[in-house]
């Protein structure tokens, strides 16, 4: 896996994204970070890459195509899906069903975004650190 690939955030919330870049800085995080507005915008711009990216984190609810769908589009496309990007969900939106629904996908995490900035920094921090140090598939390449 490329630490080095920017980290794709997909989330429609303006808030949200200004939040997710600011923690990146403050965590010293200096991959690109690229945010889409939905699923496809992502998705589009995934299949037509030669990068490998880091890291995709995910918001669940957007317009177009949600995070699910995406999930879904990208085990389906055998080029994405050899590229083994790891796939998180990082949502407001968390019930039972929904993480289910994700795991039955084989996401790679799940975490429902922390309402302080402290926790929120935990989160994303616990996020980089375990896939920095993990063993992964284009470890070998």
């Amino acid at each position: 896996m490329s630490t080095k690939g920017p980290i794709i955030s997909v989330e429609d919330d303006e808030d949200d994204q200004f939040l997710i870049r600011d923690v990146l800085k403050e965590l010293g995080v200096t991959n690109e970070i690229l945010f889409f507005s939905n699923g496809q915008l992502a998705l589009d711009y995934l299949t037509v890459t030669t990068e490998q990216p880091f890291l995709i984190l995910c918001d669940v609810n957007m317009p177009v195509m949600n995070g699910l769908e995406l999930h879904a589009k990208i085990a389906d496309n055998e080029v994405l899906r050899r590229k083994a990007i790891p796939f998180v969900f990082l949502t407001t939106a968390a019930n039972a069903n929904l993480v289910n629904e994700a795991y039955m996908q084989s996401v790679q995490g799940f975490y429902q975004k922390a309402s302080s900035f402290e926790t929120f920094q935990k989160q994303l921090e616990a996020i980089i650190i375990y896939w920095r140090g993990c063993l992964h598939p284009n470890n070998f390449q």
